[in-house]
């Protein structure tokens, strides 16, 4: 809890230094109110041309800023989490995991049979003429080719092999 802590200090020690940074960078503000329309447009495209790194070093500041205001949000909610019930969280957190891999797993097997089916139909409709053509089978070994499919009995994920 304590190491949390510390981190979450350093994130916002760092932050606190790029803002003094961000705002030590910035130029005096251009005179907005007697100026027309297109001196404005001028000014800033002056502005701009001249203090292109300048620009580009705020740029970097502000989204280093928002990286680590991120990082300070994840670690704040770290926190706050109670920490005896953190394994069981983290045991919660990857079962859904691996059930939501599991589930993609078998989407991708119904898709590789389906494909496998389909050319297992064109080799057999191919194969007379293939024969006939350069004396051997177009594909072989279909009835070995097998597809993972993950099942569950709620707790426990079991891969096994079906055959195509």
């Amino acid at each position: 809890m304590n190491d949390i802590q510390a981190e979450i200090t350093a994130i916002q020690t760092q932050i606190e230094a790029l803002c003094q940074e961000r705002t030590s960078l910035t130029t005096d503000p251009i005179d907005l109110e007697s100026a027309s329309p297109e001196e404005i447009a001028n000014a800033y495209r002056r502005r701009a041309k001249q203090d292109l790194q300048l620009f580009a070093e705020v740029k970097g500041i502000d989204d280093a800023i928002a990286a680590l205001e991120a990082q300070l949000a994840q670690k704040i909610e770290l926190a706050s989490q109670p920490q005896n019930n953190s394994l069981e969280q983290r045991v919660v957190a990857g079962k859904r995991q691996a059930l939501a891999q599991a589930e993609r797993i078998n989407q991708l097997a119904a898709e590789l049979a389906a494909e496998l089916q389909s050319l297992k139909a064109t080799a057999d409709e191919l194969s007379p003429g293939y024969w006939q053509v350069y004396y051997k089978p177009l594909i072989t070994g279909f009835r070995s080719i097998s597809v993972p499919y993950v099942r569950t009995d709620s707790d426990v994920l079991t891969i096994v092999n079906r055959i195509v």
